[in-house]
């Protein structure tokens, strides 16, 4: 199950119905099943404050992945976006916004498969990753 809510912010999905079955098919060919995401859109203040209080970190930033799969093949978590940030990354990748967007809710997807992007070589494996799922939209 996929869900998309909203806090402090009022934001429509595009494409929705789309959208669930373009992110499960995702996980379905990294080799996973799919329990639940949460999807918690809001703006850069909220987003803001999670960094802090649960990461320690004091920056903007478009997504944070909360796993909480217990099940080694079962993806299950929250995936807080910012849809402020998602603007801006629009904006200076001059990308279309529904491109920006669904490359961060396969970015936070990919995070709950395992993938990170913390070095070079994970960062340059999880770009290849959205792209290619990018490219199956």
């Amino acid at each position: 199950m996929i869900n998309f809510h909203c806090e402090e912010i009022d934001f429509k999905v595009p494409n929705p119905i789309k959208t669930k079955r373009w992110l499960r098919e995702v996980i379905k060919s990294e080799g996973f099943e799919l329990s639940e995401i949460n999807y918690i859109f809001c703006p850069d203040e909220y987003l803001h404050k999670i960094n802090l209080q649960y990461l320690d970190h004091d920056t903007l930033t478009d997504i944070i992945t909360f796993d909480n799969s217990e099940e080694e093949n079962l993806i299950e978590g929250d995936i807080f976006v910012s849809i402020d940030r998602v603007n801006e990354n629009a904006k200076d990748f001059n990308s279309p916004f529904e491109q920006e967007f669904r490359r961060v809710l396969v970015h936070g997807v990919l995070h709950l498969c395992g993938y990170f992007d913390k070095s070079l070589e994970d960062e340059k494996l999880m770009r290849m990753k959205e792209e290619f799922y990018l490219n199956i939209w």
